[in-house]
């Protein structure tokens, strides 16, 4: 993924919320509707969202330095699982106890066409941020499905954002049912059951966002079709054998890769510096994202090789 484009997709989604956050509080001041309250807090979750996403990716940027010598490439992953934890705290389980609140003690709405005006904008401009995600999602998609992007992404922003986005168009869509019953029946209480489903709602989406940031910042390695062309660039005439090879990713895009290599004990001291030149060189053009390798040459003595 380019810079620009995620860059693109986090600011599409920072211009939607913060406009819908506004209208939607206006919108709660003027009609009483726990649903709308709940869908200002998740509004503005979202922008404070979009702000950390666009923070990780400046101080991602910071060059290496003594006491972090790979660099700060996992801020990023940092700020997205940061992310996940506020839209649970904030959107999730705020909206759990605003609607339990409603249901057990129901309030009457006032103009509720304001709600229902404000709440049709706000799936428009949801809508335009999240077919941005969208578009700006399928080069790294590639084949995958988008459940195995979300689990697969080494981008973090991606992801977060798409199911951002989808979380407030499906949580606009149980605001307006909550409202539009309340109008229909009469009956209040279906404003805090709408409330409640946002929060449940909110709170799957903000797990799975924090299982997934997790294991990116603990570290993961590369999936197996990358893994397999780093075996296959490293493998040639003079490697009899891929012993022993690990890699992680210490950022999005900066790969790192570690091998042990079985070289013939017939090449020279200069032979076998060369060869592990050219096998970086064959690495990186396939490869790109992987910056740093270490390949240690050693005699293969049938060990099987271990990925």
């Amino acid at each position: 993924m380019s810079a620009g484009g995620g860059a693109k997709a986090i600011l599409a989604a920072l211009a939607a919320n913060a406009g819908i956050a506004v209208a939607k509080f206006g919108g709660f001041l003027f009609t009483g509707s726990s649903s709308m309250l709940a869908e200002s807090v998740h509004s503005l979750a979202d922008t404070s969202n979009q702000g950390l996403l666009l923070l990780g990716r400046k101080t991602s940027q910071r060059k290496p330095t003594e006491e972090h010598p790979f660099g700060y490439g996992r801020d990023r992953y940092f700020y997205s699982f940061v992310v996940a934890l506020l839209l649970f705290s904030l959107g999730s389980v705020f909206a759990l106890y605003e609607g339990i609140h409603k249901v057990e003690h129901p309030e009457p709405l006032q103009s509720a066409w304001v709600a229902v005006l404000i709440l049709l904008i706000a799936i428009g401009l949801e809508t335009f941020s999240f077919v941005t995600a969208i578009k700006e999602s399928r080069t790294l998609k590639g084949g995958l499905t988008w459940w195995q992007f979300i689990r697969q992404a080494k981008t973090p922003e991606l992801p977060v954002v798409l199911l951002e986005d989808l979380g407030a168009l499906v949580g606009l869509v149980l605001a307006l049912g909550g409202v539009g019953l309340t109008v229909l029946t009469g009956d209040p209480v279906w404003d805090g059951v709408g409330t409640v489903c946002i929060g449940v709602l909110l709170g799957v989406i903000a797990i799975v966002l924090i299982i997934e940031t997790k294991s990116l910042l603990i570290g993961e390695g590369a999936n197996r079709d990358v893994l397999d062309e780093i075996v296959a660039q490293l493998e040639s005439e003079r490697v009899e054998k891929v012993i022993h090879i690990r890699t992680q990713y210490l950022g999005p895009e900066e790969l790192l890769v570690a091998a042990k290599i079985g070289l013939s004990p017939a090449l020279s001291v200069a032979e076998v510096a060369g060869e592990i030149d050219a096998a970086e060189a064959r690495i990186r053009a396939k490869v790109p994202a992987a910056r740093l390798i270490y390949l240690e040459p050693d005699l293969e003595r049938g060990r099987a090789a271990t990925r």
